[in-house]
């Protein structure tokens, strides 16, 4: 019997990065360790006085790189067989655009004495919203300048984005702006550490993030041409020159691991490391993206991938979050959308409304699940933390409707999912609206594993089974994927990446299936929940509401009598 061969994937999250270890010749999961960042609050620089700012520490990423791979080498020792020798790749996934402004030798600026402490000079998280401003600056000038840049990625810059990151701290902070010799998503950055070369010149660059998120396409050349970012301002048509030209694939290799890392980490040297990918879309590959399945990866927020054949015409689809060849799987377009809070409004009402710990979330998940749709009389709009798809607005807010003075909490919690659900189905009307056909839903993540009655209420709104991940951590997995399909067969991998899917992953036996008398009731709240997303998220759509409340009173009594 030939021996196992092992991959390692990297799963850096917002609070904390998981290594896994993984056989690759059947996707068993041999161990994994995570690290929590130290930095911060649960690992986020925040600041009291700008409730949109979050930072990170890029001294957390090696710290914990460190102790994560180190951790889950420690547990796999115990493995019967395993052999650190046999680890044939690495792979890389981040949240993003999480950019970092370097030096010239690709070092964080805040490593420097004299920036030490500032958070324009640490990673820009995902979840930083300080440049709404100049996303809206960004919008508006593509729409007149190069429609077409805006066309790829639905339509709307966001302020999640690498462009008016970058720009915001232009504004806010030129001394960091100006000693930046580069920018550097966190993505590309922890690959190079591991190689050994963080020269910005020669660092290899994510076509996921830079496609997803910095309006890059092999269409017009890569990154937005100079002239059009110097009519923002002529500093950053500067900056594209220290930029990069050219964005691959995650089946691209970044490198190899260095000697130096290799002795810190005890891996043998020269393992290939695989081009870095945001952690979403890894997790995608990990739950089985294919043509015709939808990967939901369900946590703080939610990111929805799709992929469609790169030879096949494809339409730009109006609020998704990209349209990218080869994001997710090579060869074929990765199709990003996504809830920017999700698990994050569920937290928010347990701790901060009514004042409560961790339990609290299953004593009203079992009070909520004794509720029939429409029992409560309430309706809700998930946007507490703005709205990533389908309309691109992080000025918008949350929203509950229809409160009475014998209103409960559990009502609310269960109205909150509810509101998540409703979201989710636009995203999967949109995508549909526009030829991209969704046969299957693969979900993943703690809440989608946890929370039976969320993935009924998704099933019976959306009208489609609900399936879950064999894996609990489907993002490392993805990334151990592609450090398998970088190390190629000759050394016990894939050629591919469907080859490495179908070996390495796939879905548990747990189903959750449509109830047709539920999905009768939410198909009437949807509508209205619907009239209020156009009438609070689209500038000059009007419609008259007064009808609403009465309709949600009449489903309630019907329901319950």
């Amino acid at each position: 019997m030939p021996e196992s061969k092992y991959a390692i994937g990297l799963d850096y999250g917002t609070n904390s990065v998981r290594a896994l270890i993984v056989d690759v010749t059947n996707g068993a999961e041999i161990a994994s360790h995570v690290h929590d960042y130290e930095s911060g609050e649960a690992g986020i620089i925040l600041d009291p006085a700008a409730p949109h700012l979050a930072r990170q520490n890029p001294a957390d990423y090696l710290t914990g790189l460190e102790s994560a791979v180190l951790g889950a080498l420690a547990k796999a020792r115990d493995a019967e067989g395993f052999r650190s020798v046999d680890i044939i790749g690495i792979g890389v996934d981040t949240t993003g655009s999480t950019p970092i402004p370097v030096d010239a030798s690709g070092t964080p600026l805040s490593f420097r004495d004299e920036f030490k402490g500032n958070p324009n000079a640490m990673a820009w998280l995902w979840k930083d919203h300080t440049s709404v401003d100049e996303a809206e600056a960004i919008t508006a000038a593509a729409a007149e300048q190069r429609p077409h840049y805006l066309a790829k990625c639905g339509g709307t810059y966001s302020s999640e984005w690498f462009w008016s990151k970058v720009w915001h701290c232009l504004r806010v902070d030129r001394a960091v702006f100006e000693a930046a010799a580069s920018w550097v998503e966190f993505a590309d950055w922890v690959p190079a550490v591991l190689a050994g070369n963080t020269d910005p010149a020669a660092i290899t660059r994510s076509v996921c993030a830079a496609g997803h998120k910095a309006m890059y396409s092999n269409e017009w050349g890569g990154l937005p041409d100079a002239e059009f970012l110097s009519s923002l301002d002529p500093a950053l048509g500067d900056l594209r020159g220290r930029l990069f030209e050219k964005a691959v694939p995650s089946d691209v290799p970044a490198g190899r691991l260095s000697a130096d890392w290799a002795t810190r980490l005890c891996l043998p040297p020269g393992i290939p490391i695989c081009t870095g990918a945001f952690d979403a879309h890894h997790g995608a590959v990990g739950a089985g993206v294919a043509e015709g399945t939808l990967v939901k990866i369900i946590g703080t927020s939610t990111c929805d991938v799709a992929v469609w054949p790169s030879e096949r015409p494809l339409a730009d689809i109006p609020g998704v979050c990209g349209i990218v060849d080869g994001s997710v799987v090579p060869g074929m377009y990765g199709i990003e959308a996504g809830q920017s809070a999700v698990g994050d409004i569920f937290n928010w009402f347990v701790k901060v409304l009514c004042e409560g710990q961790g339990s609290l979330h299953e004593e009203l998940t079992a009070q909520a699940s004794r509720l029939r749709p429409g029992e409560s009389g309430l309706l809700a709009l998930d946007w507490n933390n703005g709205n990533r798809t389908i309309l691109v607005d992080a000025r918008l807010t949350g929203l509950l409707l229809g409160q009475t003075l014998r209103t409960t909490q559990a009502e609310v919690y269960r109205a909150l999912i509810e509101a998540t659900a409703f979201g989710a189905r636009m995203i999967l009307d949109r995508m549909e609206e526009y030829g991209v056909t969704v046969e299957r839903v693969v979900n993943c993540g703690g809440i989608a594993e946890k929370n039976p009655m969320l993935m009924q209420i998704y099933a019976d709104v959306t009208g489609r089974t609900m399936l879950i991940s064999r894996s609990a951590q489907t993002c490392a997995l993805g990334a151990a994927m592609f450090g398998a399909v970088c190390a190629g067969p000759e050394s016990g991998g894939y050629a591919t990446v469907q080859e490495a899917q179908a070996a390495m992953c796939g879905v548990k036996d747990t189903r959750y299936e449509p109830i047709p008398e539920n999905q009768a009731t939410y198909q009437e709240l949807f509508e209205l929940y619907r009239r209020l997303h156009d009438t609070f998220g689209i500038q000059g759509h009007s419609d008259a509401l007064g009808d609403v409340m009465k309709r949600l009173l009449e489903i309630r009594a019907r329901v319950v009598s």
